[in-house]
C-alpha cells in the first residue's frame, strides 16, 4: 500500500512538473507574442485618448472604463473564439477579414483628418452619414464610446492575429490561452495608461495647490502647473497620433493582404524606397528605414480613407438606413 502511494505521489509530482513548465511556456509564448503586436499596441493607445477630448473631467475615467470593458469583450468573446474557428476551419479568411479592418481604420482616420481640414463640409458630410445625431450628452457620450469600441475591435482584430501567427506551433488550447493572457495584458496596460494620461491634469491641480513654502514645494508647485499646462497639448498631440495611427495601420494591413493575394508590388516599392533611404542616412538606418515604410503605408492608407469618404456618405450609409428601415430598427 505504501509503495502505491509513494507511486501515486510520484505520478502527482510529475503531473505538477509537466503543468508548470506548460505555464513557463504558455507565458513565454505570451511575452514573444506581446512583443510582436507591440506596435499595434501602441497605436491603440495613441487612438484612445481622443475619444475622451472634450467631456468633462468627472466624466473621463467612467468613459475610459467603459471603453475598456468593451475591448475585453472584443477579444475575449468575439475575436478569441473566431480566431480560433478561423484558424481551424477556414485559415483563407482571415486575410480578407483583416483588410477590411483596414480599409475601416483607414476611413475612419481620413474621415477625421477631413473634419479638421473642412469642418464645414464635414459636418455635411457627418449629417448625409449620420442623420440622427445625438442631441443630449448621454447619448453622446454613448455614441463616442461604441465608436471608440468599433474602432478597438479592428485593432485588437490586428493583435490577435499577430499573436495567433507568433504561436503557429502550440495547440488549440495553448493558443487560446496564449490569446486570453496576451488580450487581457495588452488591454490592462493601454487603458491603465490611457487613464493616467486623461486625469494627469487633475494630478497637475493637486500639485498646483501644495501648500507647503519649502523649496521643494515651490518645486511641486511648478511641476503641477507644467502639467496642467501641459496636457492640453499632449491630448491634442496625442489625438493627432491616433488619427494618424489608424491611416497607417490601416495601410499597412491593406499593402500586407495584396502581398498574400499576390500582388507584392506596392508592398516591394515601399520596403525599397524604405531600404535605400536607410542606406543614404546609414548612422540612423533603422529608424529612417522604419520611418519611410510607415510613410508609405500612411500614404497607401489616406489614399484610400480619401476615396472611401464619398462611397460611405453617398452609398454605404443610404444601404445601411435602407436596410435598418426594412428591418424596423
Amino acid at each position: 500500500m505504501s509503495v502505491g502511494l509513494l507511486a501515486l505521489l510520484d505520478d502527482v509530482a510529475a503531473l505538477a512538473k509537466v503543468a508548470a513548465a506548460s505555464l513557463d511556456d504558455v507565458g513565454a509564448q505570451a511575452m514573444k507574442a506581446g512583443t510582436k503586436a507591440a506596435g499595434v499596441v501602441i497605436d491603440d493607445a495613441a487612438v484612445t485618448p481622443r475619444y475622451v477630448v472634450g467631456f468633462a473631467a468627472a466624466r473621463e475615467l467612467p468613459i475610459v472604463g467603459k471603453i475598456a470593458v468593451g475591448s475585453l469583450r472584443n477579444k475575449l468573446l468575439i475575436l478569441l473564439p473566431a480566431a480560433l474557428g478561423l484558424s481551424l476551419l477556414a485559415p483563407w479568411a482571415i486575410t480578407p477579414l483583416l483588410m477590411l479592418g483596414g480599409l475601416f481604420l483607414a476611413y475612419e482616420g481620413a474621415e477625421k483628418l477631413y473634419e479638421a481640414l473642412f469642418p464645414g463640409a464635414a459636418h455635411r458630410h457627418e449629417d448625409e452619414a449620420q442623420p440622427h445625431r445625438a442631441s443630449d450628452p448621454a447619448a453622446f457620450e454613448n455614441d463616442k464610446v461604441a465608436g471608440a469600441v468599433r474602432t478597438d475591435f479592428i485593432l485588437s482584430a490586428e493583435i490577435m492575429a499577430i499573436t495567433l501567427a507568433a504561436v503557429p506551433e502550440a495547440g488549440l488550447w495553448g493558443q487560446a490561452v496564449v490569446l486570453a493572457v496576451v488580450g487581457t495584458g495588452i488591454t490592462l496596460l493601454v487603458y491603465g495608461a490611457v487613464a493616467v494620461i486623461v486625469k494627469a491634469d487633475d494630478v497637475g491641480v493637486a500639485l498646483a495647490r501644495a501648500g507647503s513654502d519649502s523649496a521643494s514645494g515651490a518645486v511641486v508647485r511648478g511641476l503641477g502647473r507644467g502639467l496642467v499646462k501641459g496636457m492640453p497639448l499632449l491630448l491634442a498631440t496625442l489625438a493627432g497620433l491616433g488619427t494618424a495611427a489608424m491611416i497607417w495601420v490601416g495601410g499597412g494591413i491593406i499593402v500586407h493582404g495584396l502581398e498574400v493575394f499576390g500582388a507584392p508590388w506596392l508592398a516591394h516599392l515601399i520596403h525599397d524606397a524604405a531600404v535605400k533611404a536607410g542606406q543614404a542616412a546609414p548612422a540612423l538606418g533603422g529608424l529612417v528605414e522604419w520611418f519611410v515604410s510607415a510613410l508609405g503605408a500612411g500614404a497607401v492608407g489616406l489614399a484610400i480613407g480619401i476615396v472611401s469618404i464619398p462611397i460611405v456618405g453617398r452609398v454605404v450609409a443610404p444601404l445601411w438606413r435602407l436596410a435598418r428601415g426594412v428591418l424596423g430598427r
